[in-house]
């Protein structure tokens, strides 16, 4: 079941970054692969770049390119994400998932789940996306896409997550819970 989706997410300085991120499921993956030891905004703007320098984000094509220019791609200045070859690498693996099992359309993840736990596993199952972004992803798909399937109420995570971010002033306060909430898990960890 659906509800009114968000038209931009505010996790860039850039609009057009965040209309795409909103509009575009495959944009939404890649950014979730590229969020990882960079800046939220520097990760999300990598689509609209990706997009800007292969005139694309056709997941197929994507999947298809020589994985030596699709570095070179990333690579060039300003480079995509501070780890450009190994990003570069992951979105390609992504890309794939994305072609292979969802026709090249990244929003059917979401948009063909049979409930939450489904939704959840699909998540799981792709490149990047580890249990902290299935979590983030799954909150941004119901809270900012409008996306609920069957028992997602209860699926919610009880924690801040990119999906509690509804401007940039929201942006600024979710990095600092983030940061608590890592630095917390850290401490149960070594206790």
């Amino acid at each position: 079941m659906a509800t009114r989706a968000e038209t931009e997410l505010h996790w860039t300085p850039d609009p057009e970054a965040n209309r795409l991120i909103a509009s575009d499921g495959n944009a939404l993956l890649i950014g979730f692969a590229l969020d990882q030891q960079v800046p939220v905004p520097k990760a999300f703007s990598g689509p609209i770049e990706l997009q800007k320098r292969l005139g694309h984000l056709d997941p197929g094509r994507i999947a298809a390119t020589d994985p030596d220019e699709l570095v070179e791609v990333f690579v060039r200045r300003p480079a995509i994400h501070r780890f450009p070859a190994a990003m570069a690498k992951r979105v390609q693996a992504l890309c794939a998932v994305i072609e292979r099992d969802y026709g090249g359309d990244g929003s059917r993840v979401w948009t063909e789940a049979a409930d939450s736990a489904d939704l959840k596993a699909r998540l799981a199952a792709l490149p990047g996306i580890g249990d902290m972004k299935v979590r983030s992803l799954f909150a941004t798909i119901v809270k900012r896409l409008g996306y609920r399937p069957d028992g997602w109420e209860e699926a919610l995570p009880n924690h801040p997550t990119l999906g509690d971010v509804d401007s940039a002033e929201a942006l600024t306060t979710y990095q600092a819970e983030k940061r608590a909430y890592k630095a917390a898990q850290r401490a149960a960890k070594s206790s």
